[in-house]
């Protein structure tokens, strides 16, 4: 009884150890992916794909950058007393994930930006975001991130020429297409109805013709 109580007690210190390890959210999720959104970040549909899109279409221009937006405390995990530090988590952040990434490394918390792993010089960096500084609170973090981004990558010499997006060919109310394609509409309906009111008369002849 002894010896198996040993052996419990040992797997559930083992078992416990990992949740205890894993203290920063934002350094597992951009160990493998170029962005860290968390749910509290409140960021639209719309600007979520624009992330999305945007650190993509980065990576192609050959400026690949992971992107972290801090909304909350508990974005944090267990090291909470970063929060509103965005520089020293930025620091904190680009340490945890040395083993896996080594690139330019963003962190966008509601009272400012933070910056790692950007060659040349920090302040450099620093000193393009400075107008943004202040907006953030108005623009929110998800908008900040996009702004902050294409700033970066144009300071580094690969500027990133994001498309307009593309409205549906039916969703224009001024695309000559839609118009025709429903004046024809328009045609054949009329013309099923005329024809229809043509061979009802027929009908009706024909019933008296048999009553007679």
């Amino acid at each position: 009884m002894v010896a198996l109580t040993a052996i419990l007690a040992l797997g559930s210190g083992l078992a416990a150890a990992p949740a205890l390890a894993d203290g920063d959210p934002a350094s597992d999720v951009l160990a493998e992916q170029p962005l860290f959104l968390p749910q509290d970040a409140n960021a639209s549909g719309a600007q979520q794909a624009e992330l999305g899109s945007l650190l993509q279409l980065a990576r192609r221009s050959g400026y690949p950058i992971r992107v972290a937006l801090i909304s909350s405390p508990a974005d944090l995990g267990s090291v909470t007393e970063l929060w509103r530090q965005p520089q020293t988590y930025a620091r904190f952040l680009g340490q945890e994930l040395s083993l896996a990434y080594h690139g330019p490394l963003l962190v966008v918390m509601p009272n400012g930006f933070g910056l790692s792993g950007f060659p040349g010089s920090g302040s450099t960096n620093g000193s393009v975001l400075t107008p943004l500084g202040g907006e953030i609170g108005r623009l929110g973090i998800a908008a900040a991130a996009v702004s902050a981004i294409e700033r970066l990558a144009a300071a580094s010499g690969h500027p990133l020429a994001v498309a307009a997006p593309v409205a549906p060919v039916g969703s224009s109310s001024s695309d000559p297409s839609v118009w025709i394609a429903l004046a024809l509409g328009s045609v054949l309906i009329l013309a099923a109805w005329g024809a229809s009111l043509h061979a009802r008369p027929l009908q009706l002849r024909g019933r008296g013709v048999r009553s007679e």
